[in-house]
């Protein structure tokens, strides 16, 4: 197996956990927070600052930041700092070897780059996302649980359409795109696994 996998996914889907496994199964490493570190070692940027910039952005966020650029030319975006540095940093990982990326536009940086991978997409009803959300965080309220969902997937979305200039989710961006709701985890990890292996 040579290739790079990397899992784009929905609020409370799974795709961290099943993107564990494969990487368990595959022997290989699973980057998630280790992009957050690197990107906070090479850009000079505390904690905070990157992990609020990295994929939690509303739509509100990037007109503001349009429209600072667009009347200041020297204007300098935080945001756009931290996307190039974790560029490069999942650049350097994916050239290092095998591996699983999460999250990140990593499907996108890579083919950009020439990069031989697969793009996998996680996602599962809102009643299995909700379900999942609130064992994580222990919220019981159903109305705070759809908010919390519809949240974090706007703030993927966006962000992913920003940078890739394509449609967080759409099929055709992936080459595989599963329902861990229906499917279960394990059997996701399988199916992953079979795929990274042709």
């Amino acid at each position: 197996m040579n290739k790079i996998i990397t899992i784009s996914r929905e609020y409370g889907a799974g795709g961290h956990s099943i993107g564990r496994q494969v990487a368990e199964q595959l022997g290989i490493p699973f980057y998630d927070r280790d992009i957050v570190r690197e990107t906070v070692k090479a850009s000079g940027f505390d904690m905070d600052t990157v992990e609020h910039d990295q994929e939690d952005v509303s739509r509100a966020d990037f007109l503001l930041k349009s429209i600072c650029s667009l009347s200041a030319p020297s204007y300098n975006d935080t945001q756009d700092a931290i996307h190039e540095v974790q560029r490069a940093v999942i650049l350097q990982f994916a050239k290092a070897g095998p591996c699983v990326i999460l999250g990140r536009c990593a499907d996108d940086i890579l083919r950009r780059a020439g990069v031989e991978c697969l793009n996998v997409f996680i996602h599962a009803s809102d009643v299995h996302r909700a379900a999942r959300v609130s064992e994580l965080t222990g919220c019981t309220s159903a109305a705070e649980l759809q908010k919390m969902l519809a949240k974090k997937d706007g703030s993927r979305h966006t962000y992913y359409t920003h940078y890739t200039g394509k449609r967080w989710g759409d099929s055709r961006n992936y080459h595989l795109t599963l329902d861990s709701g229906a499917l279960g985890y394990a059997r996701c990890v399988q199916l992953i696994v079979a795929a990274a292996a042709d």
